[in-house]
């Protein structure tokens, strides 16, 4: 199952939902509600960074604010959420942007597990025809070689 859809720059741009989204606006944290940042994530190669960045993560950018990179899949989509927190009111700011490599990337991957797919059907597909083939002509055979034993002329 593909995570992202076949279009999605297109679904980024003429949806309603990401219109608004990657416009700046008011991001927070109900209270008693946690924030938790994953702070080892993997990279589009599968492996594990040791720390992050301050691309991703930086404190120091402000005085009592996070500024935040957060990449992730939303609605079948590849985007980049950028903002900031306030780290005392749990209240910022952010919006979301089109993540063109990642979205390249998790096509070639959802062609790749297509074309899997299609592949496996394929070879079951023959493997089930040669199966039926051998099936009728043992029942041939058999029909055959009851045929040939049990019927005798007068």
């Amino acid at each position: 199952m593909p995570r992202v859809v076949p279009d999605q720059r297109s679904k980024f741009e003429n949806e309603e939902f990401f219109r608004k989204l990657s416009r700046e606006c008011e991001a927070f944290v109900a209270t008693g509600t946690n924030l938790s940042l994953q702070f080892f994530p993997a990279n589009l190669h599968g492996e594990q960074r040791q720390a992050p960045t301050r691309e991703y993560v930086d404190f120091e950018r402000e005085t009592g604010k996070v500024w935040l990179k957060a990449p992730m899949i939303l609605n079948g989509v590849c985007v980049i959420w950028r903002g900031w927190i306030d780290l005392q009111r749990l209240d910022g700011m952010g919006y979301l942007e089109y993540d063109e490599e990642r979205a390249q990337h998790e096509d070639a991957l959802a062609q790749t597990a297509f074309e899997e797919a299609r592949r496996r059907t394929r070879d079951f597909e023959e493997r089930d025809r040669s199966h039926r083939e051998d099936l009728e002509v043992r029942g041939l055979h058999h029909v055959v070689t009851v045929k040939n034993t049990c019927w005798q002329p007068e």
